[in-house]
């Protein structure tokens, strides 16, 4: 072997070395550091005081979503009781009302006051009437089978405990489409949709980030759609 050929075997091997020194050294500090810690909020501690042994988040963007993410949550009182003998207050039930599926977090009021509105932004219909809904149709009964949410209202599932994430983007894009269809002032509008939330309701930053907030803190996702 030729003296700069033993050179340059020397120098890989102590190239080598030194990178395999360098990786150690940084698994050992992030060992050191410990475990990823999500930072807490106090913005995020009502999903804290929910009480239950298990906790499920479940994530509804759509008008068809809203009423699912209610039928799942009636399955999940209904078989942790035949299957666990667990009752409401042992499940921790959050749904999050986002995207197209916000508009149903708000009361009858809104609805009565601006349901035309909200209606052709969701291009939604009240299935009974065929015409602009004046009322939250997830929050009442008698619809059968032309919504998904099998006659259960989100204000029954609220008694139960179940509390609900209202993302506060879409609010305020709701509370623009409304401002250009009545002249009114958008954020005229925003307090009074913030002021007339379904029971239980929490206005949260985003949607998006209440799926990453309630997963940091326990809670399983569920997406519905």
């Amino acid at each position: 072997m030729s003296a700069h050929t033993s050179r340059r075997s020397f120098f890989a091997r102590l190239s080598a070395g030194v990178a395999a020194f360098s990786a150690g050294a940084g698994v050992a500090q992030a060992q050191a550091a410990g475990p990823f810690q999500p930072a807490r909020h106090p913005e995020d501690d009502w999903l804290d005081a929910l009480p239950g042994k298990h906790r499920m988040f479940l994530d509804a963007l759509s008008q068809t979503g809203t009423g699912e993410a209610i039928g799942f949550t009636a399955n999940l009182f209904l078989a942790n009781k035949n299957g666990y003998n667990l009752n409401d207050p042992d499940l921790a039930i959050v749904i999050c009302l986002r995207h197209f599926a916000t508009a149903f977090a708000f009361t009858d009021a809104v609805w009565a006051k601006y349901g035309a509105a909200m209606g052709a932004d969701l291009k939604f219909d009240d299935p009974k009437t065929k015409k602009a809904p004046v009322i939250n149709v997830y929050n009442t009964t008698g619809y059968a089978e032309a919504l998904p949410n099998r006659n259960i209202a989100l204000d029954a599932l609220a008694k139960r405990g179940v509390h609900y994430a209202v993302c506060t983007l879409a609010t305020r894009r709701i509370s623009g489409v409304i401002a250009r269809a009545t002249g009114t002032p958008v954020d005229d509008i925003f307090k009074e949709l913030s002021a007339n939330l379904i029971a239980n309701g929490h206005l949260v930053a985003a949607g998006v980030v209440a799926v990453n907030r309630a997963q940091e803190r326990g809670y399983s996702i569920q997406f519905v759609g």
